[in-house]
């Protein structure tokens, strides 16, 4: 029988009902994740069809193994976004008979072995290319590539070094993401290699390289010596016992130079890689492909030369009973069951993944190209199955913890809300690694696991100590999946879920959202065009969960609020002094310490800051970062390039006078308030 389908106004009608007049969550829903075809035909109605479509295919794969889910408990956990949430490809990809794509949200390719010559560095653009038009995200080092300067025995004498390379890579990103396709990219490179300060200043003039995200590896010797305002040793090949090429530095001044330039232009981003690598489960299988050389465009997902990661979170508010009453409590006993239950679907979604895969390859080799041209893309999938078959990596994480803070009655970044977070993240550790060693009983153990081998791992020796049976019992079965958690930024997620991302703070209360127009989208208008070209739809938006709080404490949801009426009811709420701009950075920054101990990847958070904050206190950010543990720090000052979210203060009013703020009228539980009629 012929599938019914669905106009694309039909769909944004119900999806806008279905999300209670939520006009950005339906829009983002019916344009990146609705099943549709090539010529305009949708096939789900609202995010119910996606979520049996989703439960259907992964009841497909637990019946191949013991103690299935049905369809029914697993559609019970994603109905309404409430629980349990894959994010990005898996839910654009299960099922999808449409696409020929991935259902990997990321992945990092590169050379196990030095390989800086053009063949090498194109062969690495042509990857990033065939997986980006698959849908993933993509990153990768270039600390192989010798510095500017260098001899080389071609026409042009001397390396031209690490900045025009990417800039290449850039460029074919931005290519792979016209006509809605998606191109994300990470570039990388270790503080040791001489060409440091020049990735470090690429971005900095207007225009270029603006298909790439960049981060710098530092290291602890590097740290050491720039805050001890000693010399440090820059040298090519970066890791080579007897280098050719070393150089001395100022390691203070360029220090300094990476937190001006976060300041003033929000990158470099730092990973701090002795501690990524130093905590690392997979780095315990270096010698068999696991060593840790780039991570994804967003950082939450350190990674091995090809291979991938698939991305999920849990919805934290929806563990809380009674939410901003003082009857408040959090669920432990649902949650706990839910995170194992969690870690199992990822798991599902490693053999769905293979089938994706298998379709990959088996188009690869129908294409009527010649074998020449087709070698690349076919030994990039294959060594992609490869790996992910070998290390079943997964990568459940976490949505809502601000939200889930608020209605707790915590304030973000009090002292009492990091410890309950830092909590919450154990017990979530330790119940899906125990779920990973249940896994390892039922279906076997990734093929390469040795206790032997992980004894020594920091985490591993956390996770023992917090549950020593659960270590013995893993010593005894192994384990499912190399590795397990991570915490992304689950941007579209939230607009979906309708709360805040990660493990952020509320933004605000009420404020400017972006959302990114693809040049393919339909109906859609244009608000505003950022530097680089990219147009961009802009909403006024009401944080859900502050309509929320209104309503349980019995303030009105229908009446017109001025700006100054609406800070004095900010005032009376969990969110005072609990939002991006005015929250203590510094013990954000710590509390993201806290949750790393217990997340074997990494965490994905950018520290927001007002317009006027110094270089110093950026500065003191990125060092308590380090000190306390952290993978990885980003910042954006308010203004320093164009953001996705905006405060009101950003809008000009159209009209003099204080800006009327209102809510709409309703008679239903509001999820998100619908466009408003108002001045802003």
């Amino acid at each position: 029988m012929k599938p019914k389908t669905y106009t694309a106004e039909e769909v944004k009608k119900a999806s806008f009902e279905y999300f209670q007049g939520d006009e950005l969550a339906a829009t983002v829903w019916s344009t990146k994740y609705a099943l549709k075809d090539s010529y305009g035909n949708f096939y789900e109605l609202t995010p119910d069809d996606m979520h049996k479509r989703l439960a259907r295919e992964i009841a497909r794969i637990e019946k191949q193994y013991p103690n299935p889910l049905t369809e029914d408990e697993l559609f019970e956990l994603f109905q309404h976004f409430k629980y349990i949430v894959p994010q990005g490809s898996p839910m654009t990809g299960i099922g999808n008979d449409f696409q020929i794509a991935s259902l990997s949200n990321c992945f990092v390719i590169g050379f196990d072995h030095d390989a800086d010559s053009y063949g090498g560095i194109i062969k690495i653009d042509e990857e990033q290319v065939q997986l980006m038009k698959r849908r993933g995200g993509v990153g990768h080092d270039l600390s192989h590539i010798r510095p500017k300067g260098s001899p080389v025995k071609n026409s042009a004498l001397t390396s031209t070094g690490i900045v025009p390379f990417m800039e290449r890579y850039s460029n074919s990103t931005r290519e792979v993401a016209q006509d809605g396709r998606r191109g994300a990219l990470m570039l990388t490179v270790s503080i040791k290699h001489p060409d440091s300060e020049s990735f470090i200043d690429a971005k900095l003039e207007a225009g270029k390289i603006t298909g790439a995200n960049i981060s710098v590896k530092i290291h602890d010797d590097f740290m050491q010596a720039a805050l001890a305002q000693e010399t440090y040793t820059q040298q090519f090949p970066i890791d080579d016992n007897n280098p050719w090429f070393k150089k001395e530095i100022d390691a203070h001044s360029l220090w300094k130079k990476i937190i001006h330039n976060a300041w003033q232009s929000a990158e470099p981003g730092v990973l701090f890689w002795d501690t990524i690598i130093r905590e690392s489960v997979p780095d315990c299988y270096t010698d068999l492909g696991f060593k840790t050389i780039s991570t994804n465009p967003c950082g939450e997902i350190p990674l091995c030369g090809y291979d991938s990661c698939r991305l999920l979170a849990i919805n934290l508010y929806s563990y809380v009973n009674h939410p901003f009453t003082p009857e408040a409590s959090f669920d432990y006993d649902l949650f706990k069951n839910h995170v194992a239950i969690a870690q199992r679907i990822m798991d599902d979604i490693i053999d769905l993944e293979m089938e994706k895969i298998d379709k990959i390859i088996a188009k690869i080799n129908a294409d009527p190209e010649d074998e020449e041209i087709k070698r690349t893309e076919l030994k990039l999938w294959e060594k992609i199955k490869n790996k992910t078959l070998l290390g079943r990596r997964t990568g459940v994480g976490t949505t809502a913890e601000g939200d889930m803070l608020a209605a707790l009655g915590l304030r973000y970044g009090t002292n009492s809300a990091i410890d309950f977070s830092e909590q919450i993240h154990k017990i979530l550790a330790l119940s899906a690694y125990r779920s990973s060693v249940t896994l390892a009983k039922e279906r076997g153990a990734f093929s390469i696991y040795d206790a032997k081998r992980e004894e020594n791992n920091p985490y591993i020796l956390r996770l023992r100590e917090a549950d020593p049976e659960l270590y013995n019992d893993m010593v005894k079965y192994g384990r499912r999946n190399i590795a397990c958690l991570t915490i992304a930024p689950t941007g579209t997620t939230s607009i979906m879920t309708q709360t805040t991302s990660g493990i952020e703070p509320v933004f605000m209360p009420v404020y400017t959202r972006r959302r990114k127009v693809n040049p393919n989208d339909k109906n859609v208008r244009i608000d505003f065009v950022d530097e680089n070209g990219d147009s961009w739809e802009e909403y006024v938006v009401f944080h859900h969960k502050f309509v929320t709080w209104m309503e349980a404490n019995h303030y009105s949801t229908t009446q017109k609020y001025t700006k100054s009426e609406l800070d004095e009811l900010v005032e009376k709420s969990p969110y005072y002094k609990a939002t991006a701009n005015d929250i203590d950075w510094l013990k954000k920054v710590q509390m993201q310490g806290r949750i790393q101990k217990w997340v074997d990847h990494s965490i994905s958070v950018t520290i927001n800051l007002p317009a006027d904050t110094t270089e110093e206190l950026v500065g003191q950010l990125y060092e308590e970062a380090w000190r306390c543990g952290c993978k990885g720090v980003t910042v954006y000052r308010e203004g320093s390039r164009a953001g996705v979210l905006l405060s009101m203060e950003e809008k000009k009013p159209e009209k003099s006078g204080e800006r009327k703020i209102c809510f709409p009228q309703s008679d239903e539980h509001l999820i998100r308030p619908k466009e408003l009629d108002c001045d802003v």
